[in-house]
């Protein structure tokens, strides 16, 4: 029997289905990588609802959001904040956008690699620092990153130290055919997204992200999780495999898939459905393999092969 709690996570996810049309499986990924207290990054063209999401998620869950535009001149300051000389010849906090529950990083690899850093301290550990100063963010604190791909004119491709902050990397795509008529005909997305029910507020989140951790996980399933990491590191077509930071977040990931699948143990299906969004920004294949094998059926390949049973 679920509790009210999980019921109101999963109406909440259901909501978010209702205006975002066609894109079940993105939207279960973003709510697993906010419950297991980690970042989304959505890798695609402009115009494919990376905001509408963003904004429907924060309204839904009650949480207070910033969007911020990156841009080849953006500052470091202009995302946490800087101190000024106020009248009274004090210094005082001008808090940057960071300062939030919810921020989306709208095409994140336009900024330079040094503003994209700025970001590194908040999603590692969930504060900034400023003159020398740390300042705890707002909890639960979760940053939806976009970014236009890589052959984009005026990208910067993020440095792998970035990309294992994001839990998930996944692209939106085209939607459906049905999906897409549907939007042609009600296009006040706006006007939909403040009539939303909201569900649940920050703290209702944070009880939420807790309750991850009681999810049960058998022996078999560790042995299972540790062979999909293992293969990544011995494969000959891989160059660089998961990380130990990496594995855990699998773990968390799929533990946070079955909480919102209303379950509490995990299952095979957990591990098979975040494993892919979590390799794919991780694994860096072997170059000399060129275009005969990409990063899709790579790890298409790994799953197949890798037996859920130990033999």
């Amino acid at each position: 029997m679920l509790i009210p709690l999980q019921e109101a996570l999963l109406h909440a996810k259901k909501t978010v289905e209702t205006i975002v049309l066609g894109k079940e499986t993105e939207i279960q990924l973003c709510f697993v990588a906010l419950l297991a207290k980690s970042h989304i990054l959505i890798d695609d063209l402009p115009g494919m609802g990376k905001t509408t999401l963003a904004k429907t998620m924060a309204h839904v869950l009650g949480l207070d959001f910033q969007r911020v535009q990156f841009t080849s001149d953006l500052m470091p300051a202009d995302i946490v904040g800087t101190t000024l000389l106020n009248g009274n010849r004090q210094f005082e906090l001008h808090k940057g956008p960071i300062f939030t529950r919810m921020l989306l990083a709208d095409e994140i690899n336009r900024a330079s690699p040094r503003t994209q850093s700025a970001l590194l301290e908040s999603m590692a550990e969930n504060q900034v620092t400023i003159d020398r100063q740390t300042h705890a963010l707002p909890a639960p604190f979760f940053v939806m990153a976009t970014q236009n791909p890589v052959d984009h004119r005026g990208t910067f491709p993020l440095p792998d130290s970035q990309l294992d902050r994001f839990l998930f990397k996944i692209s939106m795509g085209y939607p459906n055919a049905t999906s897409e008529m549907t939007l042609m005909k009600n296009q006040e997305n706006s006007i939909a997204i403040e009539k939303a029910t909201v569900c649940l507020n920050s703290q209702q989140i944070i009880d939420l992200q807790a309750s991850v951790n009681t999810v049960n996980m058998n022996e078999e399933l560790y042995q299972y999780a540790y062979r999909l990491v293992l293969v990544t590191r011995e494969h000959p077509h891989i160059n660089t495999g998961l990380s130990p930071r990496a594995s855990m977040a699998l773990i968390r990931a799929a533990k946070a898939n079955a909480l919102l699948s209303a379950r509490n143990y995990v299952s095979p299906d957990d591990i098979k459905a975040v494993f892919p969004p979590l390799a794919r920004h991780r694994l860096i294949l072997n170059s000399s393999l060129g275009a005969s094998i990409n990063m899709e059926h790579m790890i298409d390949i790994i799953l197949n092969t890798t037996a859920i049973d130990a033999q």
